[in-house]
């Protein structure tokens, strides 16, 4: 059985973390931070498996940090996306139950009709384990996570990516997000954002 799914979560959600779609703002700073939790789903071989996911943002990212990404790219691919991320600074934390979590190295606040997509990318921590036998893993070294808040009570939604790498297809030549394990469907999404 195939452990490697491929997954395209959509061509906008990757024109529009990396793409050169002009953006939003030069620089997105909160002056309050803001907390997401949610409630992970198993999908495929996961199936039937949750946990909760807590999405703590300090800051969102600028758009020279996003320029900075794109180059990386077109570069070296996703292991210049992972060594780019290695370089930025901290804009929050996703904390996962039973896990001491990771950082968030890049974040994006896209305006929708309905509400608001909230984009993450960052390095996926190796474990000790994984880097000593040096598995298939290993090339899987970056997580991505959606959040699509609606302004409707009960609507929003979202998909956490924890193992992928970023690849140009070679048939569509589109960018697209290569998974490790299937991705895990976010539901139940509470702001919890003091406001």
């Amino acid at each position: 059985m195939n452990k490697k799914m491929r997954f395209s979560i959509s061509a906008a959600f990757a024109l529009l973390l990396l793409g050169r779609l002009v953006a939003e703002s030069s620089a997105q700073e909160r002056i309050q931070p803001e907390e997401y939790q949610a409630q992970a789903m198993g999908q495929g071989t996961q199936l039937g498996q949750t946990f909760n996911v807590t999405v703590h943002i300090d800051a969102y990212s600028t758009e020279e940090e996003r320029q900075a990404l794109i180059q990386a790219f077109e570069k070296a691919g996703s292991e210049g996306l992972f060594n780019a991320l290695n370089k930025m600074r901290s804009k929050g934390h996703i904390a996962i139950t039973g896990t001491l979590g990771y950082d968030i190295s890049f974040v994006r606040s896209i305006p929708t009709p309905d509400g608001t997509k909230i984009r993450i990318l960052t390095n996926r921590p190796i474990r000790f384990g994984e880097a000593w036998t040096d598995s298939r893993s290993m090339d899987y070294d970056l997580s991505a996570l959606e959040l699509d808040l609606s302004n409707q009570k009960g609507k929003s939604s979202g998909v956490l990516v924890p193992a992928c790498q970023f690849i140009i297809d070679k048939r569509t030549k589109e960018l697209t997000i290569e998974n490790y394990q299937n991705p895990w469907r976010l539901v139940d999404i509470l702001d919890r954002t003091k406001k």
